[in-house]
């Protein structure tokens, strides 16, 4: 499990790709402290094994499965991303609950300075909108953020200057994807309203 809160900006390093997958040595120093083989990081807020550990970095695998449902399938050497180690036991959970199970792709549709904040607008898939609410939660590219606004097919969050700062999600472009992952707890409400046989959709 992870928090949403970043770590590190690590940098793609290397890029293997091969009919089973993809391999990516990520450059990192923070997020090393710690990790062993088999550890769990959020990559963009994939979670992601690592494979092999360097004296800069880490190694991790991609499934055909996860380069099609997000991402990281598009990325290439010299992108930055987003990086968070998996919570420990009895840590603090600063952000909200992210699995580091992406939900589905958005891309950026506006970006708007707001005094020392950013205000970013995001267009997502349309089965993902409704678990989307104002003052709700959303891990977009792993950073838990709060949702400041939505329309049928768009949502806005606002990201503080230290947050600016600190994850990679400025630095990318208009239309340029994110991975989304929508708050957990919605999901299961859902869940449990359709094995009570109720319409989800109509509560």
């Amino acid at each position: 499990m992870f928090t949403g809160i970043v770590e590190e900006i690590g940098q793609i390093r290397d890029l293997v790709v091969a009919d089973e997958g993809a391999h990516l040595l990520i450059g990192a120093q923070l997020v090393v402290e710690g990790l062993s083989l088999g550890h769990s990081v959020a990559v963009d807020g994939v979670c992601l094994t690592v494979t092999d550990l360097t004296a800069d970095g880490f190694r991790v695998g991609l499934s055909p499965e996860t380069q099609q449902r997000t991402n990281l399938g598009e990325r290439r050497v010299g992108d930055w991303l987003n990086l968070e180690r998996s919570v420990l036991a009895g840590g603090r959970l600063g952000g909200h609950y992210v699995q580091g199970h992406v939900d589905g792709i958005g891309r950026i549709a506006d970006t708007r300075p707001e005094g020392d904040s950013l205000r970013m607008w995001f267009s997502g898939p349309p089965d993902l909108m409704r678990y989307i609410v104002v003052k709700g939660y959303i891990a977009i590219d792993g950073i838990s953020l709060t949702v400041t606004e939505r329309a049928e097919d768009r949502f806005g969050v606002a990201l503080v200057a230290y947050t600016r700062d600190a994850v990679s999600l400025p630095k990318k472009p208009l239309g340029a994807s994110v991975n989304l992952e929508v708050d957990v707890i919605a999901k299961y409400v859902e869940s449990l309203l359709e094995a009570r046989g109720e319409d989800a959709d109509q509560r």
